[in-house]
């Protein structure tokens, strides 16, 4: 557990209900987009801001085997999708699973008291597991509110005119519609507010369906302010909302495919790099930067199909501050941008062409390092080989040239 936040936020997500209302079918581990609805409602908060700790909750069980099974039930759900499963293994952001309690409000106050030994006072996120259709927007506009007032929340204007009803079914107040919000999640909070209104709430004998009520029960704690909420932002809740799982992946998912190429004369004195692996050769690529013509195939693939450019308008060859720039370091900038824009990995597929040396020894190597770079399962990318026969520039062993091929899904 990490006693220093560096007041980086915290997210936490509940996930921890029966599904009862559809049928008992866990919604959260229901597969969807790059995973699961639990990976896609997580992914898009480590997309858009610097978390310290992602904190899940999973439901609880009488006994041991059943909080074993739980948890395992967990973190197949959310590391299904590639790019957390990746920052998991490499990244410092701390995934943590905590068993859930009875209640939603029970969950949230597991989670919280599992961080307690934070030791400053960060924002933390409070958003559902099974609300996948998070958008970025409106993580910033809560996080900026938050960090402003104190406590923030998304919440969109009802259509309808709503009313007070009595216990007979009359009205008995009539309500300004202007005044209303219907309150969405992610909420975030200060932590220490946040955990001291938990453990008011936990004396007062009450259930409390959101934290935004939670939260009020400390009088000195700041109002909470409402953002803009979206439409798009729903909770999966009853069977009739898989539909909504379905129509998103219709209509929502663009697809574009992306070459690369890039070829390099060999010479002496300069190491011979393909993918950030150093290959043993007496010949290496000539060129501006470490001339790593793999990467730079990649690169340009990438940005074809992205639509964001090619690699020599971001880095120019005749600006000097590239000169034996990092490729690797090229490429990592060139993803996060293109990550920016929503785009996400289906597969790249390469092919270097090289007289000698082999190639096949390396691959495995060169596969994990292009995976590395990507944050993505090595499943997705493969580089494979040829020779020139002998032929030509690449035949007579004075020049490697590589093509790489992408498609990429947002």
């Amino acid at each position: 557990m990490k006693t220093n936040c560096g007041q980086k936020p915290v997210l936490v997500i509940v996930a921890a209900g029966s599904s009862s209302r559809m049928g008992g079918q866990k919604k959260e581990y229901m597969p969807f987009s790059n995973g699961t609805v639990l990976s896609s409602s997580v992914r898009v908060f480590l997309e858009t801001l610097d978390f310290s700790t992602v904190a899940v909750t999973y439901p609880k069980s009488q006994n041991l085997h059943g909080r074993q099974s739980e948890l395992e039930k967990s973190k197949k759900a959310l590391f299904a999708d590639p790019f957390i499963k990746s920052l998991y293994e490499t990244s410092s952001v701390d995934f943590m699973f905590i068993e859930g309690g009875k209640s939603r409000q029970e969950s949230v106050f597991n989670a919280l008291s599992a961080l307690h030994e934070i030791k400053c006072n960060p924002i933390v996120f409070i958003h559902d597991g099974a609300r996948p259709f998070i958008e970025k927007q409106t993580i910033l506009s809560v996080f900026k509110n938050a960090e402003k007032f104190g406590a923030s929340c998304p919440g969109i204007s009802p259509v309808d005119t709503q009313k007070i009803i009595d216990e007979d079914g009359f009205i008995h107040h009539h309500l300004v519609r202007a005044q209303i919000s219907a309150i969405q999640t992610p909420q975030a909070f200060y932590f220490d507010g946040l955990f001291k209104s938990h453990l008011a709430a936990r004396n007062s004998n009450r259930e409390y369906t959101d934290d935004t009520e939670i939260w009020n029960l400390i009088p000195e704690n700041p109002k909470v302010k409402v953002t803009a909420g979206s439409e798009k932002n729903k909770k999966i809740t009853f069977p009739q909302d898989l539909n909504l799982l379905e129509t998103n992946i219709r209509t929502q998912k663009m697809i574009r495919t992306g070459i690369g190429y890039d070829k390099h004369p060999l010479v002496k004195g300069r190491p011979l790099l393909l993918g950030g692996i150093a290959l043993e050769s007496d010949f290496g690529e000539d060129g501006h930067s470490d001339g790593d013509v793999l990467l730079h195939a990649i690169s340009d693939a990438l940005l074809g199909a992205s639509g964001l450019g090619d690699i020599g308008s971001f880095f120019p060859p005749e600006d000097p501050q590239w000169k034996n720039a990092d490729s690797k370091k090229l490429l990592t900038e060139i993803w996060s941008k293109i990550k920016n824009e929503g785009w996400n990995l289906s597969n790249l597929d390469c092919v270097v062409i090289l007289e000698k040396p082999k190639f096949l020894p390396y691959r495995e190597q060169v596969i994990n390092s292009i995976a590395e770079i990507l944050h993505t399962d090595k499943d997705r990318v493969f580089v494979k080989a040829k020779t020139g026969e002998k032929m030509g520039d690449v035949g007579k062993g004075l020049a490697v040239e590589v093509f790489a091929s992408c498609l990429l899904e947002k």
